[in-house]
């Protein structure tokens, strides 16, 4: 079996989107998804991801980006927004590994990103 993913973002449509790009592109993943700051700090306390895939508003990304840090997740950034100074640097400060704006999602930039 593949890496297994858990991605939040509170809007469906992105993580549809986000599932059929990594299914697609590593069909031995195993791709979860959540869409609150609940559903997502259940899945982060009972079982461990390769990676953890985080919108930063909406679903209050910086407090689940602390809890995926403690237990030792790799956690990718994602946000609708433009990049700023600020989130990009707490986001790293916080230990992301990677800041992705959602218009990368489905473009050649986001399948050459490989995970799995």
């Amino acid at each position: 079996m593949g890496k297994v993913i858990l991605a939040v973002d509170d809007e469906p449509d992105v993580l549809t989107v986000l599932g059929e790009e990594i299914l697609g592109a590593a069909p031995k993943c195993k791709f979860e998804k959540a869409t609150a700051y609940e559903e997502a700090a259940k899945k982060l306390e009972s079982q461990a991801y390769d990676i953890v895939i985080l919108d930063i508003m909406g679903v209050r990304g910086f407090d689940l980006l602390d809890l995926a840090v403690r237990k030792n997740f790799k956690v990718v950034m994602l946000t609708a927004h433009a990049l700023s100074p600020e989130a990009l640097s707490r986001s790293f400060e916080m230990k992301a590994r990677a800041y992705l704006p959602k218009r990368k999602i489905g473009g050649k930039s986001f399948l050459s990103w490989k995970m799995c």
